[in-house]
């Protein structure tokens, strides 16, 4: 079987479409040796390099932010011309976009089955925010106008994965058809308890001994709420002003708010990106509570990793991520206010964060390794052409 997975969510400095797709390329080359591999997205150039049985083709973009370096895939043709080349069995789309249509009208000419990863709940995350600008009138008509786009796009697919099963009951309700749920996961080789240095990790970090280092990884963006994240820190530092450092890896549009965060508090240490998983994992390692203020995840990929590594995650109650909370959520905020959150941190800091961390690491590794997700994914491709060869040979 040759698959081909179609997205413009990748970047040099990209979170978990990329670690997915990446995953995906790993568990091939391990553990699949009769299955072939293509990824196509965006680049600065156009190339395309081998990995062993898998062919990355880069299909030169427009930048869309410097930041994030994320880039527009414009270039449908050569997404065209590349699929007629290699003809996949099966094409996975992560995109809601130009590239989402471009890839079902590609499949139906073709012969191809398309899937659609409902990689990002975007209606939401964009929308409901919108309240304060569109009004409550405006913004359930453009929720309205949204939905019945997801509806359209998503039913030419021939299944639409979600990575929840809650996701998966509300894209059904929306009168999208064929959903089915499939679970990220977790490379234990990689993230995983390990009798780290954390002081030197934290030493290098300007982390001062006693401190609570929380920990937050992804996007700053506001999709992310990461603004309610800074803010409780400020809440923190007012009423606690020795007890706790924040560490934050990422970037994009609210830098400016974390830079300004820096300048005031001083406990607080950034790096943009890290690209070594090693790394990633070790700071993992060296916080103490892992802090997740979305409240639009579909899924909840560093939060997952966070536990695989021993280190307890803290957040605001019903997102699409709680189910993958391998240890208890009482202490967790109730709403999405910055005094919420700062009290879930200091309730979760008070507790004993190790046997915590233990406890997610041995269910995370145990539920969420990635070679049985992708065990399960690959029988929904076998599922899926053989019923398209079924019903259009």
């Amino acid at each position: 079987m040759k698959i081909c997975d179609l997205t413009q969510f990748y970047s040099p400095l990209s979170g978990g479409v990329k670690r997915y797709v990446h995953e995906k390329i790993a568990y091939i080359k391990k553990y699949s040796p009769g299955t072939e591999h293509v990824l196509i997205v965006p680049g600065q150039k156009t190339q395309m390099t081998c990995n062993s049985r898998s062919r990355i083709y880069s299909i030169h973009s427009p930048l869309l932010s410097r930041a994030s370096r994320y880039r527009a895939l414009l270039n449908l043709r050569a997404v065209e011309e590349i699929l007629e080349q290699e003809r996949p069995d099966i094409i996975e789309s992560s995109d809601p976009y130009q590239v989402g249509w471009k890839a079902i009208a590609i499949g139906r000419s073709q012969k191809i089955p398309v899937i659609g990863f409902y990689h990002s709940h975007f209606p939401e995350a964009y929308l409901r925010s919108g309240t304060k600008f569109l009004g409550k009138r405006g913004t359930r008509q453009a929720m309205k106008l949204t939905r019945g786009y997801v509806r359209k796009l998503y039913n030419q697919f021939q299944a639409t994965l979600v990575p929840s099963e809650s996701l998966a009951d509300v894209l059904s309700g929306w009168g999208v058809r064929n959903v089915r749920a499939v679970r990220l996961g977790v490379n234990i080789d990689i993230f995983k308890p390990e009798p780290d240095d954390r002081n030197a990790t934290r030493h290098s970090l300007g982390v001062d001994s006693g401190r609570t280092l929380l920990l937050y990884v992804g996007r700053l963006a506001k999709e992310k709420n990461t603004e309610t994240l800074f803010r409780s820190f400020q809440f923190l530092q007012r009423r606690r002003p020795e007890d706790f450092h924040l560490f934050v890896i990422g970037d994009g549009p609210q830098r400016h708010q974390l830079r300004e965060l820096q300048r005031r508090a001083g406990t607080v240490s950034w790096i943009q990106y890290c690209r070594d998983s090693a790394d990633l994992a070790r700071y993992y390692r060296a916080a103490d509570l892992f802090v997740h203020p979305g409240i639009q995840e579909t899924f909840g990929l560093v939060a997952l990793e966070s536990q695989a590594c021993g280190t307890p995650v803290v957040g605001i109650r019903g997102s699409y991520m709680d189910r993958i909370i391998c240890h208890e959520q009482e202490s967790w905020a109730r709403e999405n206010t910055p005094e919420a959150l700062a009290h879930a941190i200091e309730g979760l800091s008070a507790q004993k964060l190790q046997r915590l961390g233990s406890t997610a690491a041995r269910h995370a590794g145990a539920d969420y390794a990635w070679p049985p997700v992708f065990e399960q994914l690959f029988c929904i491709y076998r599922e899926v052409c053989s019923n398209y060869k079924r019903n259009n040979g």
